[in-house]
């Protein structure tokens, strides 16, 4: 292994320079699409499915080949894989020329900035720890409602093919308990709520230091007047906030101000449009929806889910 996660010792087949393995719904494949956008980095597609959005294509023999771990995304340069999103992006900007400088910038100081909040975004290790050192760890517990929903639509015999091919189990284990109480029935899920609460608790103290430091620098991105990778970072974290309707609950009604002025900001670029947006799959909005809809119909369940 090289710089950033470089694997020069594994070749895979390509036919472009860049390709590209993802998941429409997955959020560190979002921060890669988004990234290459920016970069202005063309790259051949190829989606993979996930349980969430219908089956675990991810865990085939095919996709296997590509990534063992059975993770996604995967960039591929010149045959060769990265694996980690947050190395994956790096890596993509130093190798985009200028424009890669400008999201990755090259003044040490300003770099460790960028850096420091590209690391807070990004889910390193177990997701379900440390989640009071990183907004990312925070992610997969407030995704909870949203799962519960989209797998309302998943027949149950493509999850239980997870407890063969899945290399981490508790991954369908989770997924089967979510289908079986719905979202409705997520307050009884006690240790799953226990874990909702306090990464709702740490995702509101990130949100609060990015308030800050929108603040500080006057905005309109993290670091100042020029978008990077931070930027990218974050826009996907504040995007699944929005997909599970945590939106109104950490910056709606003026809270956060500087937070809800910037995502505004984020939303209207052409890569979040593009790759985010545009690349929400029918499983996703029907699970967007029905978190929505579930909320404004039972009090008690937002109330238990809010923590109020």
């Amino acid at each position: 292994m090289t710089l950033c996660g470089y694997q020069e010792q594994i070749t895979l087949d390509h036919k472009q320079e860049w390709e590209l393995y993802h998941n429409s719904f997955s959020l560190c494949s979002k921060k890669l699409r988004v990234c290459m956008a920016e970069l202005e980095l063309p790259y051949r597609d190829h989606h993979v499915h996930l349980i969430e959005t219908g089956s675990y294509e991810n865990v085939g023999r095919d996709y296997l080949a590509v990534n063992p771990a059975g993770l996604l995304p995967v960039l591929v340069h010149k045959g060769h894989p990265i694996y980690e999103s947050h190395d994956e992006i790096i890596y993509a900007a130093a190798h985009a020329g200028d424009r890669g400088a400008e999201l990755l910038p090259e003044a040490s100081e300003l770099r460790a900035e960028v850096e420091r909040w590209i690391d807070c975004a990004s889910m390193v290790g177990d997701p379900i720890k440390g989640s009071e050192a990183r907004a990312g760890h925070c992610v997969p517990a407030l995704t909870v409602p949203i799962f519960a929903t989209m797998v309302s639509h998943i027949a149950t015999r493509e999850i239980l093919k997870g407890l063969r091919a899945h290399p981490n189990k508790e991954r369908p284990v989770i997924f089967l308990l979510l289908k079986a109480f719905g979202i409705k029935g997520l307050p009884k899920l006690n240790p799953v709520m226990k874990m909702l609460a306090r990464s709702r608790t740490h995702m509101g103290e990130h949100l609060d230091r990015l308030d800050e430091q929108l603040a500080k620098h006057g905005g309109p991105w993290i670091t100042g007047e020029s978008f990077t990778l931070a930027d990218v970072s974050w826009m996907v974290i504040l995007d699944r906030l929005t997909e599970a309707d945590w939106h109104g609950y950490f910056w709606g009604g003026g809270s956060r101000p500087e937070l809800g002025a910037y995502w505004k900001r984020l939303t209207e670029r052409n890569s979040y449009r593009e790759q985010v947006l545009d690349k929400r799959c029918r499983m996703t909005l029907l699970g967007i929806e029905e978190v929505k809809r579930a909320k404004q119909n039972s009090e008690s369940l937002r109330a238990a889910l809010e923590g109020r």
